[in-house]
C-alpha cells in the first residue's frame, strides 16, 4: 500500500469521523488493485485512477453514514441493488463488519469479480447474487427482507424505486445515491413512492471532497407492505415508470 492512498483515503474518511485500521486500511488497496487489474478485461467503471476511485467510490459509498449514523453499531441487512462493481455494499462491509449485505446485480461476470473481491478481503456475512431486482423483488427469500435498501445506479428515481422498495421491509428505508439537482426528479417520483408503500423523509446534500460534485441521498422511509403489483415484470419499470 502506497503512502499516498494510504493519507488520501484517511483524510477523505476522518471528514465523516471514520478511522480506519490498518488492516482496513489494505483491504481498501487490494479492493483498488482487483478493480484495476479486472476492468482491463471487463467494463467495470470508468473511474481507474487511486485519487478519483477513493473519492467518488470510496468515500462516497461510506456517505450513508451521514443519514444512518448508527450504520456501525447494529447488524443492520442491507441490499445493494444493481451494485456494479461492489459500490456502495463492499466499502460498507469492509468498514462495518457486522452489516449483513447482499450485492445485487444482473451481470453474472460482474458476480464473478465480486465473488474473488469477497474472497481476497476475507469478508464474512456477504453474498453476491444475479438476477434482476423485478424477478429477486418478488422472491420471498429476498421481498421485504432488508432494514436498508441501497443504489448508487442511474436509474431515474421513480424507476429505481420499483427496483429497490421491494426489497425493504416495513419500518425500513430505501436509499438512492443521487447527483446533481434532484429537486424536480424527486417531485416526479412523489406519486410512485406513495405507491411503493414509502415517503421521503430527508434530502442530505454534499459535496465530495475536493470537487464541485453534488451528491444527494435521499432517506425514504417505508410504512407499509407493498401491494403484490410491484414490481412490475422485467423491463416495464424502466420503460414505463410509474408516475
Amino acid at each position: 500500500m502506497t503512502d499516498d492512498f494510504k493519507d488520501k483515503l484517511q483524510c477523505e474518511l476522518k471528514l465523516l469521523s471514520i478511522k480506519l485500521e490498518e488492516n482496513e486500511l489494505n483491504k481498501f488497496y487490494k479492493y483498488f488493485q482487483l478493480l484495476v487489474e479486472w476492468n482491463k478485461i471487463m467494463n467495470l467503471t470508468s473511474i481507474t485512477k487511486m485519487d478519483e476511485v477513493i473519492t467518488k467510490h470510496f468515500t462516497d459509498s461510506l456517505s450513508l453514514i451521514k443519514v444512518v449514523s448508527d450504520i456501525g453499531k447494529k447488524g443492520y441487512r442491507i441490499i445493494d441493488v444493481g451494485t456494479g462493481a461492489g459500490f456502495p455494499g463492499i466499502p460498507l462491509k469492509i468498514v462495518f463488519p457486522d452489516l449483513n449485505i447482499t450485492l445485487m446485480d444482473s451481470l453474472n461476470k460482474r458476480i464473478s469479480f465480486l465473488n474473488e473481491v469477497i474472497s481476497s478481503l476475507k469478508l464474512k456475512k456477504i453474498e453476491a447474487i444475479h438476477g434482476r431486482a423485478e424477478d429477486l423483488g418478488r422472491d420471498s427469500n429476498y421481498r421485504e427482507k432488508y432494514d436498508f435498501s441501497v443504489s448508487r445506479a442511474v436509474s431515474n428515481l421513480s424507476t429505481l424505486s420499483e427496483y429497490c422498495m421491494p426489497f425493504v421491509k416495513p419500518g425500513g428505508y430505501f436509499i438512492p445515491y443521487k447527483s446533481g439537482k434532484i429537486e424536480e426528479e424527486l417531485k416526479e417520483a412523489k406519486h410512485a413512492i406513495f405507491l411503493l408503500g414509502g415517503k421521503t423523509e430527508h434530502v442530505e446534500t454534499f459535496l465530495l471532497p475536493g470537487t464541485d460534485a453534488e451528491r444527494s441521498l435521499v432517506k425514504i422511509f417505508k410504512s407499509n407492505a407493498m401491494s403484490k403489483k410491484y414490481p412490475r415484470k422485467a423491463g416495464v419499470p424502466g420503460k414505463d415508470p410509474l408516475k
